[in-house]
């Protein structure tokens, strides 16, 4: 993985995401080791508020941040996620605890991930938001009911997670596809089987949109995304480096108006099975998707 994350930039990625929960702790200190020698060229997030269970007190979110600094062999981090909305902490309070952060120089910038819109409006009167992260792809779509207005109107960066929905959007998976034991898809509703047949029409959909722009299926999926707003930032995981530097030729896929408009045209007409995976991760949590405040 540290030779992913090397080649990636040496490909001129130069933002690289993260978590505290991500293994638990493991995936911050790969992260640490392999910007190390490009620290101050390169932008890192990671997140807070998972590990154990949701907590987002104040005294829980600094210590976080003291032992993600240590993980990453960082300074400062440079975007700070809450990494899901704590009902039992009012945002005001993980604001005021994240803002202490930055002025004492640990943190550069404030995050979100999956909040209400309430919410978001409520942190940003406390410390400008930068970024929201929410899972957001052609099969995700809940972020275009509200959030990605309320980021334009305020001026806050989207950054999509599971872009390629786990190897989906990617043309990995087949109906003929069976996950291992412990694989977090299994219990998905969208990649079981009988979900399955139906969402393929998706990837089938997109692979010819692929032959006519002589482009894969992650490619197109990923320029789709890019194509929406200016602002969104999707960030496609891969262990691999052939898959990092295929997904990074996306930013020279473009469609023109006729193209885009006949792509969500057709697309519209496909039926998508199966709740969309951060609702359905959320409820496991005994966690609202979209919380109240």
């Amino acid at each position: 993985m540290v030779r992913v994350v090397r080649a990636a930039f040496d490909q001129g990625v130069t933002f690289f995401d993260t978590a505290e929960v991500y293994g638990p702790f493991l995936d911050e200190e790969i992260v640490g080791e392999a910007v190390s020698p490009f620290r101050h060229q390169v932008v890192v997030s990671t997140k807070f508020g998972l590990v154990g269970g949701l907590n987002s007190r104040p005294e829980r979110v600094k210590a976080a941040v003291e032992g993600s600094l240590k993980r990453l062999r960082t300074d400062r981090i440079d975007l700070l996620y809450q990494h899901r909305v704590d009902p039992e902490v009012p945002i005001e309070d993980v604001a005021g605890a994240v803002k202490d952060l930055v002025a004492e120089g640990k943190v550069k910038h404030f995050g979100l991930s999956e909040p209400g819109l309430g919410t978001v409006r409520r942190a940003h009167a406390v410390l400008p938001l930068t970024a929201i992260q929410n899972d957001y792809s052609l099969v995700t779509r809940n972020a275009e009911q509200g959030t990605l207005a309320l980021c334009e109107e305020l001026g806050i960066g989207f950054v999509a997670w599971w872009p390629l929905q786990a190897g989906f959007l990617a043309g990995a998976i087949t109906e003929a596809t069976r996950f291992s034991q412990g694989d977090y898809r299994n219990g998905l509703p969208r990649f079981a089987p009988e979900a399955l047949k139906q969402n393929l029409k998706v990837v089938e959909y997109v692979r010819q949109w692929g032959k006519r722009k002589n482009a894969t299926v992650a490619q197109i999926s990923l320029a789709w995304l890019l194509a929406q707003k200016t602002f969104i930032v999707p960030i496609p995981g891969t262990s691999q480096i052939a898959h990092m530097q295929e997904n990074i030729k996306a930013a020279d896929v473009h469609f023109t108006a006729d193209e885009w408009r006949d792509f969500n045209a057709g697309f519209s007409q496909i039926q998508i099975v199966g709740a969309p995976n951060h609702e359905f991760e959320l409820r496991g949590q005994g966690v609202e998707a979209k919380p109240k405040v």
